[in-house]
């Protein structure tokens, strides 16, 4: 019972460090992009030509997500009409509106509500990476995520931080075997993207490796229940139950075909001199690491993980061209925990992996989130 009771408390101890060791990277991380934006903003300032801080922030689905917080999907009547806002879940719309009522600004409420969810999203991904060892894992994950070259997007009013601070912890729980609370999370997940689909499936497949008792299965059903609402809603606007599909294929044209097909479009893309060149040869690279870690996954027998990531990577890859592949890889955190298991003390070669992805990643990092500030697309 001493024993127990000792373990017990050593675990607790354990994860109050890992958190305080995440939370400390996260807010490191975030008031370095506030300086970041105040030197690029004082390298290229002349006169009163560079834009105030909050402005440099509402560019593309930052400014799309605030439309549709203030005027719902109908869209900015002042605006032309904008068949890609069903594309977007209701979830972050409605976060934006709420906290909106006390900050007066649609793109500080976007900032805010990404700084707080991030803070919920790192904590549980370090306790995460802890669970499963080995021991310094867990603020290893954390920098692997913060270095990753689209990481500018946990920052912005984008809907990534949000979804992952209900994805993570629901991941959590479900691996600690509770899985109400698992639910519960997912379907906040599934209130913010279409990847709460993905999620839910890959819950089921966890389930069964879990062999839990089938008395619980019915909680397997609850994530699916806000997709099934947001398609109901749509249904009632557009008589369309796939509105967020047709959104995105009337928004940027991504409709399925084989993936050669898109592998051959984006590398025509990549290797042309116009001013998304750059964009596409990091959407080629996204789609590199999503298959490589597809396969890692399928070789280290990690169903229920192989399930969430490899759905997205196959919708990804069999878009009409590559888009995004590379921000929706912040959304894949089994490749930060295989970041960290690799890059914790252990053999020799090991010892300077994080050194490595840091130099790497962190240069990208930087310069996508001076790009984004300028208004450019980089993800």
């Amino acid at each position: 019972m001493e024993q127990t009771g000792r373990e017990t408390a050593e675990a607790a101890g354990r994860a109050r460090a890992s958190a305080a060791e995440a939370l400390t990277l996260w807010i490191a991380s975030r008031l370095g992009i506030v300086v970041l934006a105040a030197a690029s903003a004082a390298a290229v300032a002349q006169g009163d030509n560079v834009a105030p801080f909050l402005e440099r922030w509402r560019h593309w689905d930052a400014d799309l997500l605030a439309v549709v917080a203030e005027h719902g999907y109908g869209g900015d009547p002042s605006r032309d009409p904008d068949a890609g806002l069903p594309a977007f879940f209701p979830g972050m719309p409605l976060a934006l509106r709420a906290v909106n009522l006390v900050t007066g600004d649609w793109t500080l409420a976007g900032l805010l509500i990404s700084f707080a969810a991030g803070a919920v999203a790192v904590v549980a991904l370090a306790r995460l990476a802890e669970s499963e060892g080995p021991p310094g894992a867990g603020w290893r994950a954390v920098l692997a995520l913060l270095l990753w070259p689209m990481s500018v997007f946990l920052f912005a009013g984008y809907s990534e931080s949000l979804f992952l601070a209900f994805a993570l912890p629901a991941w959590l729980a479900a691996r600690r075997g509770r899985w109400p609370l698992a639910a519960a999370l997912a379907a906040g997940a599934s209130c913010v993207r279409i990847t709460g689909l993905f999620l839910a499936l890959a819950l089921i497949v966890e389930f069964a490796v879990q062999r839990r008792p089938v008395r619980q299965a019915p909680w397997l059903a609850v994530p699916f229940l806000p997709l099934a609402a947001y398609s109901a809603y749509q249904y009632g606007r557009t008589g369309d139950w796939m509105a967020w599909k047709t959104a995105q294929e009337a928004g940027w044209g991504r409709t399925m075909v084989w993936p050669w097909e898109s592998l051959a479009t984006t590398w025509s893309s990549a290797m042309g001199e116009g001013q998304f060149a750059w964009a596409f040869r990091m959407e080629l690279a996204g789609a590199a690491v999503g298959v490589t870690l597809v396969v890692v996954l399928l070789l280290l027998r990690r169903w229920s993980e192989l399930v969430y990531v490899g759905l997205q990577v196959g919708a990804l890859i069999c878009s009409a061209y590559y888009l995004s592949i590379p921000r929706s890889a912040l959304l894949w955190w089994p490749l930060f925990l295989l970041v960290a298991r690799v890059s914790t003390p252990g053999p020799r070669w090991r010892t300077g992996v994080i050194a490595v992805y840091a130099l790497v990643m962190g240069p990208l990092a930087v310069f996508h989130t001076m790009s984004f500030m300028e208004g450019a697309w980089v993800g």
